[in-house]
């Protein structure tokens, strides 16, 4: 939700790009106000926009039912950039050709540029853009020129100036795209001759209110995790409607960390005295996924059991009195992972946006103050409402806790020898050209290097049938011997991991380096020998609100000690790295 009194400078249209909103945030970070909006928004409504960005998405534009813009725009007189799907459908619908395209480009590129005011200020000969796109523009609309190229996609920019029209086929708001927010900035203060307009600093009262309207005369019950979000979002509305109205239940899944609970309650005592309480549940929620392996399947049935546990709570009377509706911490990459905004693929199904969940949104039962920010966004929020910052600056945790860190296989199977390295039997999710992946990990067989990162990156680019590469750092079996074995969520497994994830974490701790990454997921999968049936992935990232992140290099004496302690654990067969960005790789594994 903007703060801001007047009309929006630029206009985002979403044509279900995963990465939309990244492109409005990018522009508020330069200090201009954006909002997003359909694509089929009519032209006449976009008449007090000073420019149009056409974000990317996963269609063609040859499908019946791709995402359309009013052609209007582009005769309105203002400028008007397209990105990715948003140049290839600038392009068909001025005349020029898309060629389907049969095997995508994801993953970095150098592009070449000529003189243009999209690249102003931008004196390098090449710079390195990420690509992420199927369908390639191969024939220019009447009146454009080609200002950009890469070795694989000789139209990757391209401007009527005359016009104000600009496209181009890599992502600039990505951290991939090396100047991409110097070419963000050409376009908005530049080519579109916006303001700087934008002050993120007075978005509370805006927030607050917006929560009392939503309210009305009801009470609000959130289920809070102890995480970021759904703590900025508590207490958001607590300072909103006064504690007496807003009251939070800590659901124990069984799923969390070693000592998350006693945080929890020792956080919350202190936010808000007795407005928290805590449910043991893990017997039910433990229950519900006995035998399940799909990620999908695990996501979902957490939702739903979060919403039966809600209901039971509510129903009981003891919670609540009067009227309630339902508070989430809710942010936007949520959303869009879920394909929550119409047009967007499901990458994978969050935990706030299941069925039940979407029954409470459509009867407007629901409160979430947060959903149109970005993790940095929601921390900033947290720092002036004064939150503690041991709460803020936690490495996020997946709603889901540790049931998807915690890889299942229906089959077992060995790992096989590829061209490149060792297929194993393991698939993870993964986003290529704005929409889901599912596809198999390919592991080095040797150490992790910084300089390995980038093999896996020019690897996967090449591959597309592969979304993640890991690299071996030690093993008490050879890697050729490795099999997956057939498994599920057991209290066993969990427990494996949970020590598994503490031990990493006070190790990275006790080191410093867990302050120089963003989040630092620790993955079981399924892969060992007979007497060691499971091996852990190591995954620290370094992003700024999770839509794009980068994999992080660590020192060789604290990865070799936190190898070895996990190496000494019951039941582990091998540790692994994980050198694969996001693209193409989400954060999490599933």
């Amino acid at each position: 939700m903007p703060d801001y009194n007047s009309e929006p400078q630029i206009t985002v249209l979403d044509a279900g790009g995963q990465y939309c909103h990244l492109i409005a945030r990018k522009v508020r970070e330069l200090g201009v106000s954006a909002e997003v909006r359909p694509s089929g928004t009519p032209a006449a409504d976009l008449a007090r926009s000073k420019g149009i960005i056409i974000s990317g998405g996963p269609a063609s534009v040859y499908e019946p039912d791709s995402p359309q813009v009013d052609p209007g725009i582009f005769r309105a007189g203002k400028p008007v950039l397209g990105i990715c799907y948003g140049m290839q459908l600038m392009a068909h619908l001025l005349g020029g050709t898309v060629k389907r395209g049969e095997k995508g480009e994801f993953g970095l590129s150098l592009l070449k540029t000529v003189p243009a005011p999209l690249f102003e200020n931008i004196s390098e000969p090449q710079q390195q853009v990420w690509m992420s796109h199927r369908d390639t523009v191969t024939g220019l609309p009447p009146g454009f020129q080609a200002i950009g190229s890469t070795d694989n996609c000789a139209i990757a920019a391209m401007a009527d100036f005359a016009r104000s029209l600009y496209a181009v086929q890599f992502h600039p708001e990505v951290v991939h795209t090396c100047r991409g927010i110097e070419m963000l900035e050409n376009f908005a203060l530049r080519i579109c001759g916006c303001e700087k307009d934008w002050n993120p600093k007075h978005r509370i009262p805006l927030l607050k209110r917006r929560i009392q309207e939503i309210a009305g005369d009801r009470n609000v019950f959130f289920f809070v995790s102890g995480g970021v979000d759904s703590s900025v979002a508590f207490i958001l509305c607590v300072q909103a409607l006064g504690a007496g109205r807003v009251r939070g239940i800590y659901v124990d899944t069984g799923l969390m960390r070693e000592g998350e609970t006693d945080f929890v309650q020792r956080t919350f005592e202190e936010l808000a005295p007795g407005a928290v309480v805590i449910e043991p549940a893990e017997t039910r929620f433990l229950r519900a996924l006995e035998g399940v392996r799909d990620p999908e399947r695990k996501r979902r049935i957490i939702g739903e059991e979060f919403v039966r546990v809600q209901e039971e709570i509510i129903e009981s009377g003891h919670i609540l009195e009067g009227d309630w509706i339902l508070g989430q911490g809710t942010i936007y990459p949520d959303t869009i992972e879920s394909g929550g905004d119409g047009n967007a693929a499901v990458i994978k199904t969050h935990h706030n946006r299941v069925p039940g969940i979407q029954q409470l949104i459509a009867s407007g039962r629901i409160v979430e103050p947060l959903t149109s920010f970005y993790k940095d966004e929601v921390r900033e929020i947290g720092e002036e409402l004064g939150l503690p910052a041991e709460l803020l600056y936690r490495h996020p945790f997946p709603g889901p806790g540790l049931a998807v860190r915690c890889l299942c296989s229906e089959t077992a199977a060995p790992v096989r020898r590829a061209e490149d390295g060792w297929l194993l039997p393991i698939r993870s999710v993964g986003v290529q050209g704005d929409s889901r992946s599912y596809g198999p990990v390919l592991a080095f067989e040797r150490y992790p290097e910084p300089a390995l990162f980038e093999e896996a990156t020019a690897l996967v680019n090449r591959l597309p049938e592969i979304n993640r590469v890991v690299a071996l750092v030690d093993s008490n079996a050879p890697l050729a011997s490795l099999r997956s074995f057939e498994s599920s969520l057991t209290p066993d497994r969990l427990a494996r991991l949970r020590r598994a994830d503490a031990a990493v974490r006070r190790l990275s701790h006790h080191s410093g380096f867990d302050r120089l990454v963003w989040q630092f997921p620790v993955i079981l999968i399924p892969l060992g020998v007979p007497e060691r049936t499971d091996s852990v992935v190591l995954r620290p990232i370094d992003s700024v609100d999770g839509m794009t992140a980068r994999a992080v290099p660590m020192d060789r004496a604290l990865l070799d000690e936190i190898a070895r302690e996990l190496l000494r654990m019951d039941g582990i067969a091998a540790v692994f790295y994980d050198l694969t960005h996001k693209p193409p790789a989400t954060i999490e594994w599933e």
